[in-house]
């Protein structure tokens, strides 16, 4: 049996290191010093040095790594907790009443489709008239907007897969609508909330886009400010440093998602196999 196996995962083993193989020459530039990477492109780091991470580290005038993380972070939040608050109270009655569930839900879930480039200017005129250009609420607002639909989706699903027994008993009981929603729904609904925060951080801390067009000094996310490294004095590309911060922006994202790995995978798979 493990021998018929073993082909299996060589096939996966290729293809993972193909599909994979910017991700990994990124990660070993970011070690190398800048003598090295002119004259050894392989994989292989010859002489091992953090001086690139150093370097993106220590920068704190025009180029603050620091900032920038901030500014994404509180941005990332903003974008993955705001469509929570906003799609929980909506995707109940969408399960349970109805309401919406023919127009309104297919509408909200199938912006997602339309390529985002479209809202570009309306979106700056109006952040421009209302002040919300360059600043940490107004991108994390625009995120919320791109992350509305997954997690109205993810919520309306979930919802739909709990025993409706258990609303009809705590109605029995007296339990009234808010109080439903806090005490039974939303305890059952953690695990596909989870989902939709992970998924909606990194969504969130991924976008590019809305951070170049609406944001300039103050609240430039991480995406963008790890663009601003590549150029150098003299015009030329330091792929060390370069490489460094795009390992450093990757680090959060990643490290939620490992975090919680085994909780997405629950929460998707929750429901699937019903007895």
């Amino acid at each position: 049996m493990k021998s018929r196996l073993a082909p299996r995962w060589v096939v996966f083993a290729i293809a993972a290191f193909i599909l994979n193989f910017p991700v990994f020459s990124t990660f070993v530039t970011a070690f190398k010093s800048s003598k090295e990477v002119s004259r050894n492109p392989s994989l292989w780091i010859e002489a091992p040095t953090l001086e690139n991470f150093a370097t993106v580290l220590t920068i704190s005038d025009r180029l603050n790594v620091y900032h920038y993380l901030w500014n994404s972070t509180v941005a990332a939040l903003i974008g993955a907790i705001l469509p929570m608050l906003v799609a929980f109270p909506l995707a109940w009655p969408m399960v349970r009443r109805g309401y919406g569930r023919g127009i309104l839900f297919p509408l909200v879930v199938n912006l997602r489709a339309l390529p985002l480039i479209i809202f570009a200017i309306p979106l700056y005129m109006m952040y421009a008239a209302i002040g919300l250009l360059d600043t940490k609420l107004g991108l994390g607002l625009i995120l919320a907007i791109v992350n509305l639909p997954l997690t109205l989706m993810l919520l309306v699903n979930a919802i739909a897969d709990l025993p409706i027994e258990l609303e009809e008993a705590a109605r029995m009981d007296g339990a009234r609508t808010h109080r439903l929603l806090v005490r039974i729904v939303f305890p059952l609904c953690r695990p596909a909330l989870i989902t939709t925060f992970v998924f909606g951080f990194i969504t969130a801390w991924n976008e590019f886009l809305f951070g170049l067009m609406l944001t300039t000094s103050k609240a430039v996310p991480m995406t963008v400010g790890a663009s601003f490294f590549f150029a150098t004095s003299g015009g030329g590309v330091q792929w060390g440093v370069a490489a460094a911060v795009m390992v450093i922006a990757a680090l959060p994202p990643l490290i939620i998602g490992l975090v919680m790995y085994r909780r997405i995978t629950g929460s998707m798979v929750a429901g699937a196999v019903k007895g």
